[in-house]
């Protein structure tokens, strides 16, 4: 794992996990926390046709023409989790808190995009507080769908859309390096700051990708505050005709032998089929997709959601009662102390003990109670790493 994606992936923790506002509740009712995803591409590779039926919206105009998101689209879902529901109609909570995944959808990058062509230069401060990058790559052929370039070439819209997101982080750098010699000369800027600031322009200025740049954990430090845009996580989003949905097709290779050189992952989704399945009802969208060959879980938000977890090395742990059963994201490895500090930090300073069951067992068991005469309720300490799944209550001190 490079340290750019370690760096991405402590701040999509810092800046994830803040509960929403909370309204009044009632039993049953759900509310949402969670991650925030930048959606880029050129235009007409089907980005916002993508965001409307993620976040079954219709209020983003998609159109055949250049340049048809104007203003940034922004939308937030609960991420999809049998085992949340499972667990709070075990405890019958009064409450259930799902994590949540935040889409932002801005105008289709052009060549040039960062000197201010095209609009979607105007919008990339939109996402450069995003934890992660969805980069829609058309995959498809139709003659109706006009090509911004005239033609259909995934590689060359990926090199042009990576480009500019390096030019524009380039423009930050160079900003924050101009200050930083003026800092330096008072004292003010961390000494590892300008070596690496250095290192990233040279590589930036080459088309090179921030996360690609090898630099010491304090020079990581350093930079963090910039939020560069190609620091973040790449998911590749291939666009695919509903034919193609299943197995994908020789375009999509040629993503994924990218992506493969990169590490970055790829996802194939079909724009045209999402659409569709917001209008259908459970049972004929179950036969819509049976006629494809696809499964629901391979299907955009939850493939997405699987996607950005994996890219960003996150974990879900859950605690659950009969006030709220509510599902929490952290970084997979971290001890249990560091998971009771995303509830409050008084958990992780006060931490004693967290009693921890398995979803799995917890389920098999039926209750709580069940699962503690069965010995499957454990008491672990400070140096417990938390597992994917694990139900817990924390015991601290105040």
């Amino acid at each position: 794992m490079s340290p750019w994606r370690a760096l991405a992936m402590l701040a999509a923790v810092a800046r994830g996990l803040r509960p929403s506002a909370r309204p009044s509740f009632r039993r049953g009712r759900t509310i949402t926390m969670g991650l925030k995803t930048g959606i880029v591409g050129l235009p007409n590779v089907g980005k916002s046709t993508l965001f409307n039926a993620l976040t079954e919206d219709v209020n983003a105009e998609a159109a055949n023409y250049p340049f048809c998101t104007i203003e940034p689209n922004v939308g937030v879902v609960s991420v999809p989790d049998a085992r949340l529901a499972a667990l709070s109609d075990i405890h019958d909570s009064e409450k259930t808190v799902a994590t949540s995944l935040e889409f932002v959808d801005i105008a289709g990058l052009v060549k040039g995009a960062s000197k201010g062509e095209g609009l979607g230069n105007q919008f990339l401060a939109n996402i450069r507080e995003c934890d992660a990058i969805v980069h829609v790559v058309r995959c498809f052929d139709d003659e109706n769908v006009i090509h911004v370039d005239g033609s259909i070439d995934p590689l060359r819209d990926v090199d042009v859309i990576e480009l500019e997101l390096a030019l524009s982080d380039l423009a930050q750098v160079e900003k924050r390096r101009e200050r930083a010699g003026k800092d330096a000369k008072t004292g003010k800027a961390p000494p590892c700051e300008i070596p690496a600031l250095d290192k990233l322009a040279a590589a930036l200025d080459e088309g090179t990708q921030a996360r690609d740049v090898a630099l010491e954990d304090k020079e990581l430090e350093a930079v963090k505050g910039l939020n560069l845009l190609t620091i973040k996580p790449v998911i590749y989003a291939c666009n695919v005709a509903d034919d193609d949905l299943a197995e994908g097709n020789a375009m999509v290779e040629k993503v994924r032998a990218k992506a493969a050189e990169t590490g970055e992952t790829v996802v194939v989704v079909s724009a045209q089929v999402e659409s569709e399945l917001v209008t259908l009802e459970a049972e004929d969208r179950d036969e819509f997709l049976d006629a494809l060959g696809v499964s629901l879980e391979a299907c955009g938000l939850r493939a997405l959601v699987r996607s950005a977890y994996d890219a960003l090395g996150l974990i879900t742990y859950y605690t659950s009662g009969p006030t709220e059963t509510r599902a929490w994201t952290i970084v997979d490895g971290w001890r249990a102390p560091q998971a009771a500090g995303v509830i409050h930090g008084d958990f992780e300073r006060g931490f004693i003990k967290a009693e921890t069951v398995a979803y799995d067992a917890l389920v098999a068991a039926g209750d709580e109670k069940v699962a503690k005469e069965q010995g499957l309720v454990r008491a672990e300490g400070k140096e417990y790493v938390v597992k994917d799944g694990d139900v817990m209550l924390f015991r601290f001190n105040v």
